[in-house]
């Protein structure tokens, strides 16, 4: 790999994925074993070179050849092209540069209700200002995946349910709605934050059920394998709440709602 020399990558610290490519960069030889600066840990030096507010959303590459700063995707790709250029050049080419700028606003605009911290409510955590469109595009995503993999799931689970992805769009749905108008009150302005993190608990749920779907297993095996992926969601659910500093009125709530339409849809069914 060719390193890029006297560059130094602010990273979110506190963000298990940032940590992770941002140490890789460093390990195979892609930026310098310093090539990387904790944004908790920031230099005073450094941090009168970068938009403080903008490496919040954007992870921050500073050059110090010419005291210049390049953000989110650019930084990356500077990085990366150093040592492939061809790909930078292939990743710069308008249609995907556009898709890639998109993808990575996406997941940095989620990425604390992705995997939250206990350390993003200090005055020094690298916490993305919210973003009403790229919450909305991560909430939309959840629902349109999950209602695709249930409709299917529910086919194995020997009551009589035939695969309906209409019937599962609904229940996601419904499931935010029922959150948000009995806990708006109580919530306030972690509403947002809140929906998040439950729907990331969608998804983890999601991605454990689709293992079970490669090879078929007996309608007995679904069920067990299903309650366990419930409690899995259960569990996750009250210790995001905990992060967020919330009591169990949410995880009563949501629980009341998945029993609920749960008997709906077996009613539905006689």
């Amino acid at each position: 790999m060719k390193t890029l020399k006297n560059h130094t990558l602010i990273y979110d610290n506190e963000c298990p994925m940032c940590n992770l490519y941002s140490k890789g960069f460093t390990k195979c030889g892609m930026l310098d074993e310093e090539g990387r600066e904790a944004f908790t840990e920031i230099t005073l030096r450094n941090k009168t070179l970068i938009d403080f507010n903008r490496a919040k959303n954007e992870i921050a590459l500073i050059d110090h050849n010419r005291n210049e700063v390049v953000y989110g995707l650019d930084s990356l790709l500077l990085i990366i092209g150093n040592s492939f250029p061809v790909l930078e050049k292939t990743a710069r080419m308008k249609p995907l540069y556009w898709f890639f700028k998109k993808l990575y606003s996406f997941v940095s605009y989620n990425r604390k209700q992705i995997i939250p911290s206990q350390k993003d409510h200090t005055e020094r955590s690298c916490v993305p200002d919210f973003n009403l469109k790229y919450r909305v595009a991560y909430i939309g995503f959840v629902v349109i995946f999950s209602a695709y993999i249930l409709s299917v799931f529910s086919g194995k689970l020997n009551l009589n349910l035939e695969r309906n992805f209409v019937r599962e769009f609904a229940v996601c749905l419904g499931q935010i709605l029922w959150q948000t108008i009995f806990l708006k009150t109580y919530l306030k302005d972690k509403i947002w934050d809140y929906l998040g993190n439950m729907m990331t608990v969608s998804l983890i749920g999601t991605l454990l059920l689709i293992p079970a779907l490669i090879i078929s297993f007996t309608p007995v095996f679904y069920m067990i394998y299903f309650g366990i992926v419930i409690l899995i969601m259960f569990l996750e659910h009250i210790r995001r709440c905990r992060i967020l500093k919330l009591n169990f009125l949410p995880t009563i709530s949501w629980i009341l709602f998945r029993i609920t339409a749960l008997v709906i849809i077996i009613l539905s069914t006689i």
